[in-house]
């Protein structure tokens, strides 16, 4: 058995993991490169593999940098199943989509401004190209719900844990038997933080693991409690609220936004914030909201006491907006403040957001809150790290604004969590750190070994092959 890392490797993003038993190949995750352009292009434009030659694929979960080039597998040949819980599935669904529709609109951008000898450009995928790649989808419950292992051929079978990290997300096991040798292999996706909104904590795996293959996203970093990140949340909002100002949050449309919404509502009813306008200027927000309520039975219980009351909803309050056209969206620039907008992409890399920042980046009353990493090229990085100026959507402009971060609010274990989670398991004998940069794999890498003295640690590089 091999495993060979295709993203996700020394880098945050990307994550591609392909294991191959004997010929019969399993790609863990197929998920879109994001971060420098150039680099992005050149990584997302071809598979670094055959896609007729994979025979099944299992996903972790359905943000974008884990599942963003599957209609890309499947318009390159693959044939097999996409592995996946019901509510990654309809997730994913919604991303692709969106996805795809921001390509298309992109190149007709790009292709309308054409200039001498310039070749046209083509999307990565189209509307279509998802369409096509959705019958692959096989709905597959967790192991807590279904009791009931998932057989890919007559030695390898699989189960998935709840990941705790957004709605839908897994950790996957995987059984492998090699000449009469059971092997236990184990992919955490992306582990959640404990005490998430909504969300269950990550399930602890029961088997012993011979072999795990870990996100360590913050391997370098302790989290304050959430507590201590809503008491900052009520500062930042009372000021703004009194210096009339506008709050422009960068976020992930999946799991940050709605995390975002079930605490302000709670700030909100308990009357520690004023009701200050909250707009979510995406229209994928809007339509992951859909799913959250679908898919209620995945909350966790303190969900059910903090909005038990008859007719009350987590992600639903009386001065929370969602705005879903583009005029909307343009008025909001329009508005004086008190007010917050939420907004996608997370990482600044395109989205409503961009306009936003555009008009208000250089506004000194202006409050710019993080609420999730920041990859390292991205626009939200530069920001962070105090880069002036800063380009946006082809110009240059000031930063004036306040910049406050709250990683509080992370969807990703910290490192003591990870330290807790990974040292629990049983019979550990080697562990592949993957979505991490290198400063933080090479923190968290010798903790982990003095937890785990008998265990080995790799930090892989794209490309990287191992012999299981």
């Amino acid at each position: 058995m091999n495993i060979t890392f295709y993203g996700a490797a020394q880098n945050v993003t990307g994550s591609k993991h392909l294991i191959d038993v004997n010929g019969y190949k399993i790609l863990l995750d197929c998920g879109l490169h994001q971060g420098r352009r150039a680099e992005a292009t050149a990584l997302n434009s071809h598979l670094p593999f055959p896609a007729k030659d994979i025979d099944a694929v299992i996903l972790s979960h359905g943000h974008a940098d884990h599942c963003g080039t599957l209609p890309l597998l499947v318009k390159e040949g693959f044939k097999g199943k996409i592995y996946a819980t019901p509510a990654t599935i309809d997730v994913a669904t919604y991303i692709l989509k969106d996805s795809a529709k921001i390509q298309e609109q992109d190149t007709n951008y790009y292709n309308d401004h054409l200039r001498l000898n310039e070749e046209p450009a083509e999307p990565l995928y189209t509307t279509d190209d998802v369409e096509t790649m959705l019958p692959h989808f096989a709905p597959t419950p967790y192991f807590w719900h279904s009791k009931q292992w998932t057989k890919l051929t007559d030695n390898i079978r699989f189960k998935l844990y709840d990941a705790g990290h957004i709605l839908g997300s897994s950790i996957i096991v995987l059984e492998i038997t090699e000449q009469g040798k059971v092997k236990t292999l184990a992919f955490t996706g992306d582990i959640g933080h404990k005490d998430t909104p909504l969300l269950r904590d990550p399930e602890t795996i029961l088997e012993p693991v011979d072999i795990l293959i870990s996100e360590c996203t913050y391997g370098n970093r302790i989290h304050t409690s959430i507590d201590e990140a809503k008491e900052r949340l009520v500062s930042v909002i009372t000021k703004a609220f009194t210096n009339r100002s506008k709050i422009i949050v960068p976020s992930f449309s999946l799991g940050r936004t709605q995390e975002l919404i079930y605490i302000l509502h709670q700030l909100t009813d308990s009357g520690r914030i004023p009701r200050l306008p909250i707009y979510i200027d995406s229209p994928l927000a809007a339509n992951i909201a859909e799913v959250f309520i679908k898919h209620s039975e995945e909350y966790n219980e303190a969900t059910w006491k903090d909005f038990s009351t008859p007719g009350e909803a987590p992600l639903a309050f009386r001065n929370l907006i969602y705005t879903h056209s583009v005029e909307d969206s343009k008025r909001l620039n329009t508005l004086s403040g008190p007010f917050m907008i939420i907004s996608a992409s997370g990482m600044c890399e395109g989205g409503r957001v961009l306009h936003h920042l555009k008009n208000n980046i250089a506004d000194e009353h202006a409050i710019i809150m993080f609420t999730g990493y920041q990859a390292e090229g991205t626009l939200g990085r530069k920001i962070i790290e105090g880069q002036n100026p800063v380009r946006i959507l082809g110009e240059e402009y000031q930063v004036h604004a306040q910049v406050v971060k709250f990683n509080e609010f992370s969807a990703h274990a910290d490192q003591a969590q990870l330290l807790e989670y990974i040292s629990s398991l049983k019979s550990l004998k080697e562990v592949f750190l993957v979505h991490t940069e290198t400063e933080q794999a090479t923190a968290f890498a010798p903790l982990l070994k003095e937890r785990l003295p008998s265990t080995e640690i790799f930090v892989p590089k794209y490309g990287d092959t191992f012999e299981l």
